[in-house]
């Protein structure tokens, strides 16, 4: 079983549909119930939480009478009462998460630093991924915490293992990926235990690196779309050559240079435009910036890897489905645009296949780990005495039915160590082709019908799913800016920020 196919939310052109949840059932509504003011409060709290609205909003005149015409029982709340229901609301589902959590048998943790907009202060968001026992990918924000200064390594690992404590899953075995972590070498082990690399933060330096390539070009590019875009009178001398040449494309695009994808969109919108700009450079002779026939080339052509990247990137960007099996096809698209078939077949080969002995060689220790953890328990409950009978059974009648013979030969047959192991069976298997013309494949689906044919390999399987490639949400790729806290929750307490952050995901 493989498959290279795209999750389900990212369309055929890149870009990621919307990540806002959308609720079928509404969990706050009971058929024939009474109006009840608690419940009401709940529901603000949730919507302040999920909406990132302050605790003010609920002293907010228009909304009140909204919520007064709806049902004249409603009774206003304070910002104080908001606050303390948010908290609540927050206790309460972070007892629920902790007994979920011990039902897992590894975590694996994502990290990365928020900036306040207005303090010097740096925080760190902490969320947890693992697979339930239902075959359903759970991400949970963890701990929302401030990282005390230097912000060294070990000041990092140090909050994550409180926040552990706190969840009571210290014990467990966890896998963290770091993100924008700038001094690895003091972390516990030399960092070893965070052996997990963000797969986009190392895409996000090859673009940088060929974005730093063409710095100039992009200069110039940049300023021609700002000197178009500054006044009435350039814009139509500019639209009014688009329309002598007879192009479909009407709109320029400027960048924020803090964001390569947004240099990226700049770049491809001028690129439609290339013929224009000579032409517009002999009606404007204060117009200095055109870009030569060299430049467009040599922008055509990062464009070009650009475009990989981007799809690359939002497809491992993920976190509402499995990445762990979808980064290597995507990681080597984007090699095979950059080497441009340059090397021979033959050195491919042999790197394929030296990598192959050392992927199964791996794979093979990992599969021997779980077997001698997990074999017990699947023979254990087997266990056949002389007469055919079930040990472990607890039916105290004398009486021997048929099925429980079959049974007794089925148990004695399972005792019997198997010529393969269940890796060898699964990697015999044939490749798994979807039907028709969709390429849309479920790893989670697939391994929740076939873990009782798989039963010691499932459960590693499970462990590998859960590990995200990527620390970064699609929609901040290529983004060198960073993610900042908003002016109005960085001046809370740290207490209300975490339950906002952590309950509102």
């Amino acid at each position: 079983m493989s498959s290279a196919s795209a999750p389900p939310n990212v369309q055929n052109d890149g870009e990621t549909m919307s990540q806002t949840p959308t609720l079928s059932i509404n969990p706050f509504v009971t058929p024939c119930a009474r109006y009840s003011n608690e419940k009401m409060r709940q529901i603000i709290a949730t919507a302040i939480m999920v909406h990132e609205h302050p605790f003010n909003i609920v002293e907010d005149g228009v909304w009140m009478w909204g919520f007064q015409y709806a049902n004249s029982k409603f009774q206003k709340i304070s910002r104080k009462t908001a606050r303390s229901d948010c908290l609540a609301i927050y206790e309460v589902e972070k007892k629920q998460l902790k007994v979920l959590l011990q039902s897992a048998s590894k975590i694996s943790l994502t990290t990365d630093m928020w900036k306040s907009s207005h303090q010097v202060a740096e925080y760190m968001v902490i969320t947890g991924h693992f697979i339930d026992a239902g075959w359903n990918l759970q991400k949970r924000v963890l701990s929302f915490v401030k990282v005390p200064a230097p912000r060294r390594g070990i000041d990092v690992a140090d909050v994550i293992f409180k926040c552990l404590m706190a969840w009571g899953i210290e014990n467990k075995k966890i896998r963290a990926l770091k993100d924008n972590i700038s001094d690895s070498s003091s972390l516990p082990a030399g960092g070893s235990l965070f052996h997990v690399r963000c797969c986009v933060h190392i895409l996000n330096l090859l673009v940088q690196d060929g974005l730093g390539r063409i710095k100039d070009i992009i200069h110039n590019v940049r300023e021609s779309v700002k000197y178009i875009n500054y006044n009435d009178s350039r814009l139509k001398s500019f639209y009014d050559i688009v329309e002598q040449k007879r192009l479909k494309e009407k709109k320029l695009i400027i960048d924020c240079p803090t964001r390569q994808n947004s240099t990226y969109k700049m770049l491809s919108a001028a690129l439609k435009f290339k013929i224009i700009f000579p032409a517009y450079k002999e009606r404007e002779p204060h117009y200095k910036y055109a870009p030569s026939e060299e430049d467009w080339k040599k922008v055509e052509k990062i464009c070009k890897l650009l475009e990989v990247f981007n799809l690359a990137t939002h497809v491992i960007s993920g976190s509402d489905y499995p990445t762990a099996n979808l980064y290597l096809p995507e990681v080597w698209r984007v090699k095979q645009v950059c080497c441009h078939f340059n090397l021979a077949t033959h050195v491919i080969s042999d790197v394929a296949y030296e990598n192959v002995d050392k992927v199964m060689n791996y794979l093979q220790l990992m599969y021997d780990e779980y077997a001698d953890k997990y074999m017990g328990e699947t023979t254990s409950s087997h266990e056949v005495d002389i007469n055919g009978n079930n040990s472990s059974s607890n039916v105290t009648s004398s009486i021997v039915t048929g099925f429980d013979q079959i049974m007794s030969i089925i148990r004695e047959k399972q005792a019997i160590p198997p010529m393969k192991s269940e890796l060898e069976v699964y990697l015999e298997e044939g490749v798994y082709i979807p039907e028709g013309t969709s390429n849309f494949f479920s790893a989670l689906e697939w391994w929740k019908n076939n873990n009782l044919k798989y039963k010691i390999l499932s459960k590693m399987v499970a462990d590998i799913l859960a590990i995200p490639i990527s620390t970064v949400a699609s929609e901040s790729t290529f983004s060198a800016g960073g993610k900042v806290i908003d002016e109005y929750r960085s001046k809370l307490n740290e207490e209300s920020v975490e339950a906002l952050i952590c309950g509102g995901d």
